[in-house]
C-alpha cells in the first residue's frame, strides 16, 4: 500500500458523548485539498475486510483522482450492530459503510436511512439473489462487497488423512470424527467465544438441514406460525451445540479464545473442525500460507445423509446513508459502483483472497484462490446449497450469539435458549411491523 489509511473506530460510549456539532454528515466528508472530495469507507475490523477495503480504496483513487477515501473500522457482532444503528440515528455515519445484507438490513429501516441505488447502472450486472438480500421491492440499497461464503465446517485434511477419517454426511458421523480427533490429543471441535459472533454457526449453519426437513419453514417463521423452540428441525442446531459441549470436544480455551486463535489451532493441526463462516479462509491464507492447501470445507451435517448439503451467505453490502449529500454523495455513488465492478472485484481479490464466487457479472477468481473455495463450488454445482434463513426471512433476533455462547458453555440448555431466542425474534419482528406478531 502506498500509505496507511485505516483509523480505529472510537468506542460507542465515547461516540454517544460527542458534541452535536461532531455528529453531522458534513463533519465526515470534506475537501482534503482543492478539487478533491474526501469520503470515508466504514468496514468491519476483521483483517480480511480491512485488507480488501484498503485495496479497493487505493484502486478507486487511482481511477478517481478527485476523491480521497479513508478506511475506518468498526467491531463485529452485537457491538458493531448497535454502533451502526447509533451512527445512523445521530447522522454520524460515513459516506459509505459495509454491513450485512439480508434480515439485519431491514432493522436499519433502509427506506428512510439509506440511499436507494436501484437506478444505478451496475445493478443490472449483479445477481438477483443478492439484490433481494440488499433491498427488496421498494429499492436496492447496497452493492456486494465480498464473495459468497458458507456457514460450514472448516477441517484439516492432513489430520483427516492421518486418522483415516472421511468427510461426514450425518451428525453422528461428525461426532465420531470429532471424538477420534479428541482421542488423538487434538480439539475435536474448535470454538472461540472470545468473539461471540463465532458461536452461532451450530444454529445458523444448520439451516440447510432445517429447510430439508421443513420446506415451508421460512414462510411459517415469518408469519409467526413456528419458531426455534417449536420446530424439532430448527431446535436441532441448539441441541447439537449442547451435545458437542457435553461430549468435551472443544478446545480448552474456548471461553476466551478469539477466532484467529481458532484458525491457528486448525492450521497447525491442533484442532480438526471449526464451524465458522468460510470468509475467514482469506485470513488463513495470509497467516498460514503453508497450511492453506490442507484446509477443506464441508456443510454442517444433519440427521439425514440423503439431504446433506451446505448453508450459504450472500456477501455484505456497501451502503450510502441518506445523510450523504452534494459532492460526497456523488463520490460515494462512484465508489459503490466501483465496488460492484470487475475492477472492484479484482481489487478485493488483491487485498484479500476470496473464498467463493463474486455475485457480479464479469468478476473472475484469481488462480491462487484457496482450494476450500472449490469445495463450496461443488455444493453449488450439485444444487446442494441453501441460502441462510436471514436471506429468506426478514426475521432475525440480535441476541442469538449470546445465547449460543451460553449453550456452548453449558450455562443454558438448548430448549431454553431456543425459547429465549424466539422471544428475542418476536421483539425484532414487532419493530419491523410484520403481520402476525
Amino acid at each position: 500500500m502506498a500509505r496507511p489509511r485505516t483509523r480505529a473506530l472510537i468506542a460507542a460510549a465515547a461516540l454517544a458523548a460527542l458534541p452535536l456539532s461532531a455528529c453531522s454528515a458534513g463533519s465526515l466528508g470534506s475537501s482534503s485539498e482543492e478539487g478533491v472530495t474526501a469520503i470515508t469507507l466504514l468496514v468491519g475490523n476483521a483483517e480480511e475486510n480491512v485488507l480488501a477495503a484498503e485495496a479497493v480504496a487505493e484502486a478507486f483513487e487511482a481511477e478517481n483522482t478527485d476523491v480521497d477515501v479513508t478506511v475506518e473500522t468498526r467491531p463485529g457482532g452485537t457491538e458493531g450492530d448497535n454502533l451502526i444503528k447509533t451512527r445512523l440515528a445521530t447522522g454520524d455515519m460515513p459516506e459509505v459503510f459495509v454491513y450485512n445484507s439480508g434480515s439485519l438490513l431491514q432493522a436499519l429501516n433502509p427506506q428512510q436511512q439509506l440511499v436507494d441505488l436501484s437506478d444505478q447502472e451496475w445493478v443490472g450486472n449483479v445477481d438477483q439473489a443478492f439484490l433481494d438480500a440488499a433491498g427488496g421491492e421498494d429499492g436496492t440499497y447496497g452493492a456486494p462487497f465480498g464473495a459468497v461464503q458458507a456457514g460450514a465446517v472448516l477441517y484439516n485434511k492432513a489430520v483427516y488423512e492421518e486418522l483415516g477419517l472421511e468427510v461426514p454426511r450425518t451428525w453422528d458421523e461428525f461426532l465420531a470424527n470429532s471424538r477420534a480427533a479428541r482421542d488423538s490429543g487434538r480439539a475435536g471441535i474448535i470454538q472461540t467465544y472470545g468473539e461471540t459472533w463465532t458461536s452461532q454457526l451450530f444454529v445458523l449453519g444448520d439451516f440447510h438441514n432445517v429447510l430439508a426437513a421443513e420446506p415451508d419453514f421460512p414462510e411459517r417463521y415469518t408469519a409467526n406460525q413456528v419458531g426455534y423452540a417449536t420446530s424439532p428441525a430448527a431446535l436441532r442446531g441448539f441441541e447439537h451445540q449442547q451435545e458437542a459441549f457435553e461430549e468435551g470436544l472443544f478446545n480448552e480455551n474456548f471461553p476466551s479464545a478469539l477466532y484467529p486463535d481458532g484458525l491457528a489451532l486448525l492450521a497447525e493441526g491442533e484442532g480438526v473442525h471449526f464451524p465458522i463462516l468460510t470468509g475467514v479462509v482469506s485470513e488463513l491464507a495470509q497467516s498460514f500460507p503453508d497450511a492453506i492447501d490442507d484446509i477443506g470445507v464441508f456443510g454442517l451435517p444433519g440427521d439425514d445423509a440423503a439431504t446433506n448439503g451446505i448453508t450459504v451467505w450472500t456477501p455484505d453490502a456497501a451502503y450510502i446513508p441518506a445523510t450523504t449529500e452534494g459532492a460526497e454523495l456523488d463520490a460515494a455513488k462512484r465508489l459503490v459502483a466501483f465496488i460492484a465492478s470487475p475492477a472492484g472485484c479484482d481489487a478485493q481479490s488483491e487485498g484479500s483472497l476470496p473464498t467463493g464466487p463474486y455475485p457480479v457479472q464479469g468478476c473472475e477468481l484469481p488462480e491462487e484462490t484457496p482450494a476450500a473455495a472449490d469445495d463450496i463450488q461443488v455444493y453449488l454445482d450439485e444444487e446442494r446449497a441453501t441460502p441462510a434463513l436471514e436471506f429468506l426471512s426478514p426475521v432475525k433476533g440480535p441476541n442469538l450469539e449470546n445465547l449460543t455462547v451460553e449453550v456452548g458453555s453449558g450455562i443454558r440448555p438448548a430448549d431454553d435458549a431456543a425459547r429465549l431466542y424466539d422471544e428475542d425474534v418476536a421483539k425484532q419482528a414487532q419493530q419491523l411491523g410484520l403481520e402476525g406478531w
